[in-house]
This record gives C-alpha cells, sequence and structure tokens, in this order.
C-alpha cells in the first residue's frame, strides 16, 4: 500500500505521547528551519518555535527535544530575517537596448553609355553596359527587452533553487501564488523556463531530501513527487528522481 502524498516541503514527525509541549517545540523548529526561505512564513514559524521552546524549557523535564526546537526556531528566524532583507533590496531596473541598425545605403549604378564615334562611311555605335546587381542586407534580429517584473521574477526563481529543489509546476506556483511572490502567471513562466533547469536533477534532489526525514517505499515516493499535493513533477522525472536516490 503506497504511502498518502506529504507536503512538498516537509515530512512530519510522528507524534509522541508524552511531552506534547516539547514535542510541538520540536516539530515547529523543523518546519520552521525547512521553511526559512519562504518569507514571512518561516519568520512566523520560527518566533513559534522559540516561544514553545521557551516554554518547554521551563515546564517540561526532558529539556532535549524543547531545546532543540528552541536552537532551530532561533535559526530559522536568522535565515528569514536575511532572505527579507535581500529581497527587499533588489532593485527593479529595466533593461532598454534595442540594437539600431543604421539602413545601409544601396548604391546603384545605370547602365553607362560609351562615346559615340562618328565615322565619316559608318553609322554611329553605341554600347552600353548591362545593369549591376543590387545588393541586399538582412537586419538582425532585436534581443528581448525584459520588464521589470521579469526581472526580479528571474532572480527570485534562482533564490529559490539555491535553496531547495523544485519541479517546474511547484516553482511557477511559488512565484505566481497569492501565499507565495504574486508574480503573473506569464511573468513566473518566463522566470522558470529563462533559466533552462534540469528538473530530473531536481526531483533526484527532492526524493534524497524525503528520504533523509522518513521512510518510502519506492511507490509512495514516487507518488509523493509526481501528485498535485506533492511536488507536481512528471512520471517521467519523478522515476528517474527515485532511481538516482536509490531507490
Amino acid at each position: 500500500m503506497s504511502q498518502p502524498p506529504f507536503p512538498p516541503s516537509y515530512a512530519p514527525v510522528p507524534p509522541i505521547a508524552r511531552q506534547p509541549l516539547s514535542l510541538w517545540a520540536l516539530s515547529i523548529g523543523v518546519a520552521a528551519l525547512v521553511l526559512s526561505w519562504v518569507p514571512l512564513l518561516g519568520l512566523l514559524l520560527g518566533v513559534a518555535a522559540i516561544a514553545i521552546g521557551a516554554i518547554a524549557l521551563a515546564k517540561v523535564a526532558s529539556r532535549t527535544r524543547a531545546a532543540i526546537g528552541l536552537t532551530l526556531g532561533v535559526v530559522a528566524f536568522i535565515i528569514n530575517i536575511i532572505v527579507l532583507v535581500a529581497l527587499g533590496s533588489a532593485v527593479s531596473t529595466t533593461v532598454n537596448a534595442t540594437a539600431v541598425v543604421p539602413a545601409s545605403t544601396v548604391a546603384t549604378t545605370g547602365p553607362s553609355i560609351q562615346p559615340v564615334i562618328e565615322a565619316t562611311t559608318q553609322p554611329t555605335v553605341t554600347a552600353t553596359a548591362p545593369p549591376t546587381a543590387v545588393p541586399t542586407t538582412a537586419k538582425p534580429a532585436t534581443a528581448k527587452v525584459l520588464s521589470a517584473e521579469e526581472e526580479n521574477a528571474v532572480r527570485a526563481a534562482k533564490s529559490y533553487l539555491e535553496f531547495t529543489a523544485f519541479s517546474r509546476k511547484g516553482l511557477i506556483q511559488q512565484l505566481s501564488s497569492d501565499a507565495g511572490d504574486g508574480y503573473s502567471r506569464k511573468a513566473a513562466t518566463y522566470a522558470v523556463d529563462s533559466l533552462h533547469i534540469d528538473f530530473n536533477e531536481q526531483a533526484a534532489k527532492s526524493a534524497k531530501s524525503y528520504l533523509e526525514f522518513t521512510s518510502f517505499s519506492r511507490k509512495g515516493l514516487i507518488q509523493q513527487l509526481e501528485s498535485d499535493a506533492g511536488d507536481g513533477y512528471t512520471h517521467s522525472q519523478a522515476v528517474y528522481g527515485v532511481n538516482k536516490a536509490g531507490l
């Protein structure tokens, strides 16, 4: 029986009946660290992990999980602050560069007329040169001028790929959704396609990341990678990723 799809960003931690407060601190700390690259969401999770971890340290006898959750929350909080500063400092610039090629002047040579030689006994003969061919010039193709939104979407896509792996569908949704960056669908699609991403390798990274957190069957991991509730890779990309992960 295959496992149900997990959320694409992290695997859930099995619940422990005892010490629920320290378990919450640890779980939220892990979630905060995994999602620390997501603006605001990672920040809120980091604050929550710090608060719950501090309460757990004060009230729970076994403080190991609470201490780990608190530490992860602090790390996630710092990372998210860095991400917010980096995104906020991006300056929107518009490249207005058009290749202007002056039209070349085409000189045409009209038929030349040889001088007339008059003889006393012969009629006059007029010789004409054949017309010359007119050369043609081809205009070079102009480069695409990016809008400010497209440039920022490209930068955001690169930033996400530095933190974790994405499918094409998942990265476009992250860039264009209201819960993500809010770019237009057109700008998000252009940004993803312009980077020429190897999504087979992205699927392999996602598969290895899941196996680091929990166990999967081969079929279950393929379903997790290709489902809409999971990562959204194509079937062939999901199979490639599972094979590369050694499952």
